[in-house]
């Protein structure tokens, strides 16, 4: 049986987010996640704050969208997995990240509204039809 827990933040975008196609022909979009935190000290009482940053990557559809509707500095709401990615340098060492592999991604509508566009798609509701696969990662991405 496997398991599959799924994160979810909310913060700003680092950077706008970045589209790139696999070789054959899967769309994928990064983007970073700057997530605040906010909290009292107990026994000082000053206010302290704290930054996260998160890689996220999008696949398909939602890379698709992801590009064609966010900017750097945006409040986003991303829900998806946290994986583990590990790859090696040219100079030999061992280097490894985790990001979130996002399912859905939104804009936050705390401070903000938005103009939300239906987008029409071949095959079923869910984007998966004949010869599509389901939500994934394909390894292989072209730079």
């Amino acid at each position: 049986m496997t398991t599959t827990t799924t994160t979810t933040v909310t913060g700003n975008l680092t950077r706008d987010p970045e589209i790139r196609y696999t070789r054959d022909g899967q769309a994928t979009t990064t983007f970073g996640v700057a997530v605040n935190r906010r909290w009292q000290a107990r026994d000082s009482k000053e206010w302290e704050e704290a930054t996260s940053f998160f890689d996220v990557v999008c696949w398909r559809e939602l890379a698709e969208n992801v590009a064609l509707s966010l900017t750097k500095g945006m409040r986003v709401v991303v829900a998806g997995r946290l994986e583990q990615r590990t790859w090696e340098t040219d100079e030999g060492d061992r280097r490894a990240k985790v990001e979130i592999v996002a399912d859905e991604v939104g804009p936050s509508l705390r401070f903000a509204t938005a103009d939300v566009h239906r987008v029409e798609r071949h095959g079923s509701a869910d984007g998966v039809g004949p010869g599509k696969a389901p939500e994934g990662d394909p390894a292989d991405v072209d730079a």
